[in-house]
């Protein structure tokens, strides 16, 4: 998720792909595949949370889609494409993708083998939310049935506050009947600062006034279920990065 585009930028990701301040990584997908989710979601997700009736749109929306591989697989994984025209034209799931850096979306629509039902756009999602709400209005929905935020949340946190993450989370869960949550442990804080430093940048502008540290998704639960609606409905276990897949549901 970032804007920058620099040279110099992509010269210190080339050298040390973890060190993208924003988490604008330009090979992600090279180091955690998508596998590494898929293969802890179950592929009948969408039956099982009741978006499959076969009368009406589902829509998905993935934060910090990155370059979309994930993105697509995620939508392959769910959705089998019906053969016939006319059950695809009666029931179809949409994605929405979106991701701060412009030139990881421009890889994710370049590369996108399913136009007609996955999108890709540059948002910033600390800044602007009209555009979600347009997509959901041109779908004639009231929220999206389910909302991916995976390895996002550190992002957000470092670069804007304690009170952007909470914000973070309070906006998708207000637009989301379903929410997935991945949010990274405190030691990828470290991690993530430690690269900064060792390329000789600025740390991370709110690295050391976080009041919001050690388990940070029990934190995330905790808001999310006191503050916004929602409650946890399953965990899918743990990645091989070990960190924790949360499944909540608008109450």
């Amino acid at each position: 998720m970032a804007t920058c585009s620099t040279s110099s930028v992509a010269d210190d990701e080339l050298n040390d792909p973890g060190a993208a301040p924003y988490g604008n990584f330009i090979n992600y997908y090279t180091f955690n595949p998508p596998e590494n989710r898929l293969s802890l979601i179950p592929s009948t997700l969408l039956q099982d949370l009741g978006h499959s009736d076969g009368h009406h749109a589902t829509l998905v929306l993935d934060v910090g889609c990155n370059s979309g591989e994930l993105s697509v697989a995620f939508y392959k994984h769910l959705v089998q494409e019906p053969e016939c025209q006319e059950e695809s034209e009666e029931r179809k799931v949409h994605l929405l993708g979106f991701d701060l850096d412009e030139i990881l979306i421009q890889r994710a629509q370049q590369n996108n083998p399913l136009p007609g039902s996955i999108s890709f756009i540059t948002l910033d999602v600390t800044k602007d939310t009209d555009r979600l709400q347009h997509y959901l209005d041109q779908h004639g929905c009231s929220h999206f049935h389910l909302c991916l935020c995976l390895a996002v949340t550190m992002w957000v946190h470092l670069n804007h506050s304690d009170a952007s993450l909470l914000q973070l989370l309070s906006r998708l869960a207000s637009v989301s009947q379903h929410l997935l949550l991945e949010a990274q442990p405190w030691k990828c804080y470290r991690s993530a600062a430690r690269r900064l430093r060792k390329l000789g940048r600025s740390d991370f502008d709110h690295f050391k006034t976080l009041k919001i540290r050690g388990d940070v998704a029990e934190q995330a639960r905790e808001h999310l279920e006191g503050h916004c609606g929602m409650e946890l409905i399953r965990s899918f276990g743990s990645t091989t990065w070990d960190r924790k897949l949360l499944l909540f549901k608008r109450r």
